[in-house]
């Protein structure tokens, strides 16, 4: 007799990761190609996609997986590999723990503004007297193309899963 419990990593599980992961890539090289994935000024059609934890426990090592891989042709290089797959990861994992879907695009927003905002800065300025004002206007750009996506895609995104049936019952 079959065991029918639910595994962690069954094979639903792994293969819902596996298609945000490449639907994380192929949305970002798209941004990539109108430049518009990398650098201060980002409109990542991708991190639409970073609300989904909110309802699949399995988005957050699809976003970080497609993450990693977005990030090999970052212009940034090891750099944004580390760091901004960091946020993505970081970004995940706190969306899982909101309770509304109305929060879900705030983990994101707040992790990419911080993070690779700094992380912008840092490769601009160094860790000179620049890096503060540098800080500040990518926090703030990165931020506000962060809040576009994951507001003006993320939040639709997650109310169409929802009515359509494809996202648990519970959600909000």
């Amino acid at each position: 007799m079959q065991n029918k419990e639910k595994t962690v990593f069954g094979v639903r599980f792994l293969a819902r990761a596996a298609v945000i992961a490449a639907l994380y890539v192929v949305l970002t090289y798209l941004a990539g190609l109108m430049n518009l994935a990398y650098g201060p000024v980002q409109f990542r059609f991708s991190e639409a996609l970073t609300v989904l934890p909110f309802l699949f426990p399995e988005a957050v090592p699809g976003l970080f997986v497609g993450c990693v891989v977005s990030n090999l042709l970052s212009p940034y290089g090891v750099l944004d590999l580390v760091v901004g797959s960091a946020a993505t990861l970081l970004a995940a994992l706190w969306t899982a723990k909101c309770r509304s879907r109305f929060l879900a695009p705030l983990p994101p927003v707040v992790c990419n503004a911080v993070l690779v905002g700094a992380m912008i800065a840092w490769y601009e300025a160094g860790a000179g007297a620049g890096f503060p004002a540098a800080f500040a206007y990518n926090a703030l750009t990165v931020g506000a193309g962060e809040a576009a996506v994951c507001c003006a895609l993320g939040l639709p995104l997650l109310k169409v899963l929802r009515e359509r049936g494809v996202a648990p019952a519970a959600a909000e």
